[in-house]
């Protein structure tokens, strides 16, 4: 079996890597309009590369936003179902001057795809298409198997819960499994045991009823653009703590025990700071880079604007200033009451020279899959057989809004199998997904398929 898989996907290798980089040029954006028509030719797209990978059905929903994917292989009933969970939306490619190449026109270089979504998440995703095809093709597919990939993950999977509420027979399955997460590296493999939660607000701030000339009113009417800077610069105490009154009233403390297994992967400071061009990290205090990363939420500007910003001066003093804010939130934190506590703050705090309105934006729960459960044992497993060793868990930094709908409506666990890496440049320019990488994706999924029929 095992080397029919190897026989199998050497021979198919180009043409699975052509395939991905069609997908990947195909702008799917899903929080900007432009690319509604486009959304919709990229759904259509998986349809199609799902059935020619040998499911046995494959369907595009319709939702009040960007469709959903759904697709499935039924060998037998009485056999375990396996969801595997993706989306095929992508984040703007912005700012594009910072691209060495075009978002949306894939290059292959020094070993690696670099291209919008090439890790987050077509890349990922596609390895489940493409390891469903291995085992089809040879014949020894030994779980059932669904596909719900879906369009709006990137701006907070807002119509997916209307989808799994109103078709929970047709996802009914013994387990989610998800690869829209990062691993150490191929050198030391990882699962991650957990992702964060996420609140989302924007704040507003305004001052004088229209933009004035900063000559004639400076000095005596209060600068929004400063006010809010002043404000947001209030969030951390000088031990970047979040100072917000009950922002972690319900965070639960780490065993000494997890902490233990989070220091015991491999992490070299400098080589950190070289990769990302910093001369000295900044956390909390009390904690370690991998915790501030991983157990502990955060408060951070995703954005922030206000007057004048194009070429040239213009000596304005602006009506308005606005900003972006995402606190990541862990375990036990709820998303809904972290929104409004952070919202209640900007307008409870506001000085009487301005006024604030906040609002929110998309969030999601934190989640954490348990690694006694048989799920993360079949994950192990499949790890240990291809990568030689076993993983090390950790705890992911990032969110995935639906993984707790998905245990709350199905009544199943998540696990993850992440094959992309920290450095992979998620959201930011020039993404990339290693060759390496994705192809060991391939070569280890049908492991976890097999060792989940074994354990089920």
């Amino acid at each position: 079996m095992t080397q029919a898989w190897k026989e199998f996907q050497q021979k198919n290798k180009d043409r699975f890597l052509d395939e991905l980089l069609e997908l990947l040029r195909i702008p799917s954006v899903s929080a900007r309009n432009e690319h509604k028509t486009d959304m919709v030719r990229c759904a259509e797209a998986v349809k199609q590369r799902l059935l020619e990978a040998g499911a046995g059905k494959a369907e595009v929903f319709p939702t009040a936003g960007h469709p959903v994917v759904y697709g499935e292989k039924i060998i037998d009933p009485s056999k375990p179902t396996v969801l595997v969970y993706g989306h095929y939306d992508v984040q703007p490619p912005d700012p594009l001057e910072l691209w060495h190449s075009g978002p949306f026109d894939p290059v292959i270089k020094d070993g690696k795809i670099f291209a919008r979504g090439a890790c987050d998440d077509k890349g990922q995703f596609y390895m489940h298409i493409k390891a469903l095809e291995t085992m089809v093709r040879t014949n020894s597919l030994c779980t059932n198997i669904k596909f719900c990939i879906e369009g709006e993950e990137e701006v907070g999977s807002a119509n997916l819960a209307e989808f799994i509420k109103t078709h929970k027979e047709l996802l009914k399955a013994d387990v989610v499994l998800i690869s829209d997460t990062a691993m150490l590296s191929l050198a030391t493999p990882s699962i991650d045991i957990g992702v964060r939660g996420m609140s989302y607000i924007e704040v507003e701030v305004t001052g004088p009823n229209r933009d004035l000339h900063s000559g004639t009113y400076g000095g005596a009417v209060a600068n929004p653009v400063t006010i809010l800077a002043k404000m947001i610069a209030s969030l951390h105490d000088e031990n970047n703590h979040i100072s917000i009154p009950g922002f972690y009233d319900d965070v639960q403390d780490v065993p000494a025990e997890e902490r233990k297994i989070l220091a015991a992967a491999p992490y070299n400071e400098e080589a950190y700071k070289k990769d990302l061009g910093v001369n000295e990290l900044w956390g909390e205090k009390g904690f370690t880079t991998n915790e501030r990363t991983g157990i502990r939420p955060t408060l951070e500007v995703n954005g922030i604007w206000g007057g004048y910003t194009g070429e040239g001066s213009k000596t304005v003093l602006p009506s308005k200033a606005f900003a972006k804010i995402s606190a990541r939130l862990v375990p036990n934190q709820d998303s809904e009451k972290m929104t409004q506590l952070l919202i209640n703050h900007f307008e409870k705090t506001a000085p009487p020279y301005i006024t604030v309105k906040a609002k929110p934006h998309h969030g999601g729960e934190p989640y954490m899959t348990p690694i006694d459960s048989k799920a993360y044992k079949a994950a192990a497993a499949a790890i240990k057989d291809t990568f030689g060793k076993e993983p090390i868990p950790v705890r992911g930094g990032g969110s995935i809004p639906i993984c707790s709908l998905f245990e709350e409506e199905l009544g199943i666990k998540i696990v993850f199998m992440g094959f992309g890496l920290d450095s992979d440049n998620l959201h930011s320019p020039n993404e990339k997904f290693n060759l390496e990488n994705f192809y060991k994706g391939i070569e280890t999924i049908p492991y976890f398929h097999k060792h989940f029929a074994a354990i089920s």
